[in-house]
């Protein structure tokens, strides 16, 4: 019996631009909009270079951190800098190794929904950002993981994410929206990423309207508070659990 490994794009990518190839770029496949290109450089983005909603998220962070979904570790480097305890976490085995040659004092590979060590004390601050909740998939992966996070968390603790509201991919020229009722939530998006001709594995992105994240955040047992938004419609919440 022989099995495969899924080929690790995103690695592959940040370890070009790591190593000196300036022009490393990556293309991103959306099965509702257009193919985009995503340069590498984007994810080691220093602070001056990171957008208004992660700077407020940085500014906002307190206590242990863990950086879910972390990428080239340019969040934990700039806690790193300010003097937090930090955890930064990415699937990709690529960008761990970019992560850990980088300066990241504690790194590790594995997804959002795997549990602490017995050993590991729980953190004060869960950060997802660029983005990040999408990394939870769908909503049913948001009710999960807000169950798991619990498990993860301080008391006291909070969640600090970004996610966006997509519903403009399906407005029409009049400004109606084009929407299938009978089908999945609009939000729900399967990616995949190439890197010089190479395709990864499809995977989902669930990007959450503000009322809906509010709804699933008050289910699980979390407040919710927006503390902002920028053109794009995207936006930064803290969820806090209630007890």
């Amino acid at each position: 019996m022989t099995t495969t490994t899924a080929p690790d794009i995103l690695g592959k990518a940040l370890l070009a631009y790591h190593h000196g190839d300036a022009d490393a770029a990556l293309t991103v496949h959306c099965n509702v909009a257009d193919n985009e290109p995503l340069p590498a450089a984007y994810f080691f983005r220093t602070l001056l270079q990171m957008p208004e909603l992660e700077r407020l998220a940085l500014n906002e962070s307190r206590g242990r951190v863990l950086d879910l979904g972390a990428g080239a570790g340019c969040h934990t480097l700039e806690l790193q800098s300010r003097g937090f305890d930090v955890k930064a976490v990415d699937v990709s085995a690529g960008a761990v190794q970019v992560m850990a040659e980088r300066g990241v004092q504690t790194v590790a590979r594995h997804d959002l929904f795997a549990p602490l060590p017995t050993n590991e004390l729980p953190f004060d601050t869960i950060l997802l950002l660029m983005n990040g909740l999408g990394l939870t998939g769908t909503l049913e992966g948001l009710d999960k993981f807000l169950a798991h996070a619990r498990t993860l968390l301080a008391p006291n603790g909070q969640i600090l994410a970004t996610s966006s509201d997509v519903r403009y991919l399906y407005e029409d020229e009049d400004g109606s929206l084009l929407l299938n009722l009978n089908g999945p939530y609009y939000g729900e998006v399967e990616y995949s990423l190439s890197y010089k001709g190479e395709m990864g594995v499809s995977f989902p992105w669930l990007f959450v309207d503000p009322a809906l994240l509010n709804d699933a955040a008050e289910t699980a047992g979390y407040s919710a508070e927006f503390l902002g938004e920028d053109d794009d419609e995207q936006y930064l919440v803290r969820l806090t659990p209630l007890n």
